[in-house]
């Protein structure tokens, strides 16, 4: 036996405002809506869910827990255009310069990341075989999701 995912927890001080603009960046839909909180799911589903929850204070230092995002129907270019867009921000955590993701940072200060390659472009090639370097693999491709060495992601 194991466990699922049931959702992941965003803390906001504007959960409407905060869901409407992860709303936009998933497609996802509200499943739940109760004044203290919005809870999103893919369209049909009701998890896994985000859950965006009201908190009186602002964030505060580097989460210690980010969502990782692929771009699905398009390049990653335009895809991070369109993230800019709808009131993401380009932030630095350490990240090498020559990065394969992009570091973002949701209108609360979230940080969350864009990968290098999108979902087509994942499904199009092959399994490749995991790296030895002390970059972990992404998804079992061998692309560089976070380098621990560096202290970035």
């Amino acid at each position: 036996m194991t466990s699922k995912i049931a959702c992941v927890v965003i803390d906001a001080t504007d959960p409407r405002a905060l869901a409407l603009f992860w709303q936009e960046v998933l497609g996802w839909e509200v499943v739940e809506d109760d004044g203290t909180g919005v809870s999103l799911a893919a369209r049909g589903t009701r998890m896994p869910a985000l859950d965006i929850l009201r908190v009186p204070e602002v964030k505060a230092g580097k989460n210690r827990l980010h969502i990782d995002l692929r771009a699905d129907g398009s390049t990653t270019a335009a895809e991070l255009e369109r993230l800019l867009a709808l009131g993401a921000r380009r932030v630095d955590v350490g990240q090498a310069p020559d990065a394969t993701w992009v570091v973002l940072a949701d209108p609360e200060g979230n940080e969350f990341c864009l990968l290098g390659r999108s979902v087509q472009e994942l499904e199009a090639e092959p399994g490749r075989p995991g790296s030895e370097s002390p970059v972990t693999a992404c998804e079992g491709t061998g692309e560089a999701c976070h380098d621990r060495t560096g202290g970035g992601r």
